[in-house]
């Protein structure tokens, strides 16, 4: 149960800091293309922490 919840929350934590990434725009140039790539992987590796976590429940 407890590398479960630690995939759990490894997954939550790069979720918010794909969220923080693609959050960070500039306010006249929006968000440049690594910003949208780095913030996909985040999202890409969140999911897959996430899911291994809930399947080792």
């Amino acid at each position: 149960m407890g590398l479960a919840s630690g995939l759990v929350a490894i997954g939550l934590f790069l979720l918010g800091g794909a969220f923080s990434i693609f959050r960070a725009d500039h306010p006249e140039k929006g968000r440049t293309t690594g910003q949208v790539v780095f913030a996909g992987l985040l999202v890409l590796a969140a999911a897959l922490a996430i899911a291994s976590g809930v399947l080792r429940f």
